[in-house]
């Protein structure tokens, strides 16, 4: 019995011992999803694009290829801002606003017209005069910011191209005369 008292009691003591539970997830928790991120919006729209049809981009090369007259499109590569400024103002898509901006007239637009490129010239020719008319107003303080947009405006629709798309003090369209 001596010797089945020390086997009974490490049999006992084994008997008490177990694993511990182990619990596996596979979701990360909350505050691991919020840092990792969310990117259902953009996946969805991802699926969309990819499912949208829409117009094959072609170079100005291969619309001559196919026997297109790419003078009507704007953005050839050997025209400069100035050469698709008169182009869109003869075209009606951009005008001579009254204010001295030029305005986006595309509903009067002749022709085809990439509306990206279009705004994107329309800002950059208005931001361009705008910082014109501040450093005038800093040369010649006599003036207010209205009376030298005024004059640069007379001066400056002299030297428009024929054709173009100007706006009359009514607000209405009318092409330049010359």
């Amino acid at each position: 019995m001596k010797r089945l008292l020390p086997s009974a009691c490490l049999l006992a003591t084994l008997a008490c011992v177990s694993a511990p539970e182990i619990v596996v997830t596979d979701r990360a928790t909350a505050l691991e999803q919020q840092a990792s991120g969310s990117f259902d919006q953009l996946e969805r729209k991802l699926t969309r694009t990819g499912i949208v049809p829409r117009p094959v981009p072609l170079t100005p090369e291969e619309l001559q290829a196919l026997g297109i007259q790419t003078t009507l499109i704007e953005g050839e590569h050997g025209s400069t801002d100035a050469d698709r400024m008169d182009g869109l103002l003869q075209r009606h898509c951009i005008g001579e606003g009254r204010e001295g901006l030029l305005v986006d007239t595309y509903k009067d637009c002749k022709g085809a017209s990439d509306r990206a490129t279009r705004v994107a010239l329309v800002d950059r020719v208005n931001r361009a005069r705008v910082q014109l008319w501040r450093w005038m107003g800093t040369e010649r303080k006599d003036l207010s910011a209205d009376e030298i947009r005024r004059t640069w405006q007379v001066i400056h629709l002299k030297g428009v191209v024929c054709g173009a798309w100007l706006q009359r003090a009514d607000g209405a369209w009318e092409e330049k005369k010359c």
